[in-house]
This record gives structure tokens, sequence and C-alpha cells, in this order.
């Protein structure tokens, strides 16, 4: 990041178990560079990222998932599942323009109505990525937070959620739930 860049960072009080980040970028190559540093640095034990997608802003609101990828987390969900159950979560469905041609991680989308403080997180979140701009949302163990915040290091702005255990549970439940409904 330039140092004419600023990052903004909120966070919450939780049991400190896990964090949603939201990270804004320019333009859809810089978001894609950061999902690279991601998947470079998760090993599973130290940093656990359990759900990632990239997704562009259109200059009218409405959202593209870019590509839901299927780098499997240790519990056999991918990345895009679960970060589809994020994206959900925090963006209104009527917003989301590819997700319901992805399969698993559109379904997985869908799921993340049924969560229970989705109204809240995406009051908080869905801001964060600004119209005509790329994004990147992911759910990650909170001791990799550290390491996460260096891989989104050109992120033009990052908002943080810290959420419980509860939360994150149910966005992997929902994710689940996707995933056999696809198959």
């Amino acid at each position: 990041m330039s140092d004419d860049q600023s990052t903004d960072v909120v966070a919450a009080l939780s049991d400190g178990a896990y964090t949603l980040f939201v990270a804004e970028f320019s333009d859809t190559d810089t978001a894609w560079a950061a999902y690279e540093s991601l998947k470079a640095i998760e090993d599973g034990r130290t940093i656990e990222i359990d759900g990632v997608i990239v997704v562009n802003r259109a200059t009218d609101g409405t959202l593209e998932i870019q590509k839901a990828t299927d780098h499997s987390t240790r519990h056999g969900l991918t990345w895009g599942v679960v970060g589809g159950v994020a994206l959900g979560l925090i963006f209104p469905p009527t917003i989301i323009g590819s997700a319901a041609v992805l399969g698993a991680v559109g379904a997985a989308t869908g799921k993340a109505r049924e969560i229970k403080h989705r109204k809240e997180l995406s009051e908080e979140l869905q801001g964060a990525i600004a119209p005509g701009h790329s994004g990147l949302v992911a759910l990650v163990s909170d001791p990799g937070a550290v390491e996460i915040r260096k891989a989104l290091v050109k992120a033009d702005a990052i908002v943080e959620k810290a959420i419980d255990k509860v939360e994150a549970d149910e966005i992997k439940a929902a994710a689940e739930a996707a995933k056999a409904e696809a198959s």
C-alpha cells in the first residue's frame, strides 16, 4: 500500500475466534493478487482461512462474483462456498448478480438469510466495497489476522469485523447445507 492510501480498520468485541474481512481494491487484478497471497500463507494450523471470495461491484451497485474457487479447507468445504455465505450475510441478495449461476456458491449466498446476526453484520459491512471497485470477502481464524492484513496490503480499505465462534459455526453450517443441496 502506498503512503497516499489509507486503510480503515473497524473491529468489534467477540470471543476472538474469527474475523470477517472485507477488503476493497480499485481493480480486480489487485484483488486477485491478494487472493493468491492468502492462498500462499494459509497453512491450516496457525492461519486457517475458512472462506474467500473475490467480487466486483459495478457502478450501479450490483455485485458480480469473479470466480468462486475450489480451494478446500481442512474441513472439506471450499473457500468459494464459505465465502458465498459470508457475501450473502453482508449484501442483500438483490444486488448479487452472478450468484445464481454458481451452483453451491449461489446456494450459499441464499443460506446466509438463515443466520441470526445477518442484519447487524450487513449494516456494519455492506458499504465496504464502493461501486466501481473490486473486493475480497474472507472468513479467517483470529490468530491469522495479522498475517491476513499483510496479505491484503494493497487494499484501498479494509473493514474487519470480529465475530464469535457461534456466528462462524453458523456460516460454516450454512455452507455445508448449500454444498449438500448442490450435490
